[in-house]
């Protein structure tokens, strides 16, 4: 791949992986809500078939959008954060190698997504989301760190989900 520095297609495989376990563990909340909706299902399918070694074709980008689709009509917060990170899953093999920072999203955002379902589903926790930031950090393997690394920061935002994605971020660089 061209761009602002290299990225080779196992680096892709990985940080889909990456992306793609996180989504699994969280999926069951949009299925659970939205049991007819396939869609997510189908994105993160997608996702791993190119993290296992399948070609990365239209079919990654298709169910990704469906995904998002989904997302954007779910009747939860948690169901809908669940979809999203079903989608980007599916849009992790299209990660670009350009140094801009809403880039780190397609790596990051799931595993922030799902720190904000642990808080969702356990409001009276205070350390649900640590819990499942250090989970992501457990499973970042040092490959998925080094393609992290050739990124800027992740951009700060307002969203707690984005407060949690900065975060995320600043830990696995440190």
């Amino acid at each position: 791949m061209s761009g602002d520095f290299d990225l080779t297609t196992e680096e892709l495989r990985v940080v889909t992986r990456f992306v793609a376990d996180t989504a699994e563990e969280i999926l069951p909340l949009f299925e659970a809500v939205h049991p007819d909706d396939g869609r997510p299902r189908a994105a993160l399918e997608a996702a791993w078939e190119f993290a296992d070694g399948a070609k990365r074709t239209k079919l990654q980008r298709v169910t990704s959008l469906d995904a998002h689709r989904a997302a954007a009509e779910a009747s939860t917060e948690v169901a809908r954060l669940a979809a999203r990170s079903a989608g980007d899953a599916a849009a992790a093999p299209y990660l670009h190698p350009i140094a801009k920072a809403h880039q780190v999203g397609h790596i990051l955002r799931a595993a922030a997504n799902a720190a904000r379902v642990a808080e969702l589903q356990s409001p009276d926790d205070d350390t649900a989301a640590e819990r499942a930031l250090d989970s992501a950090r457990q499973r970042a393997t040092p490959a998925v760190v080094d393609v992290l690394r050739r990124y800027p920061l992740a951009p700060e935002g307002r969203s707690r989900v984005a407060q949690l994605m900065s975060e995320l971020d600043r830990s696995l660089r440190d």
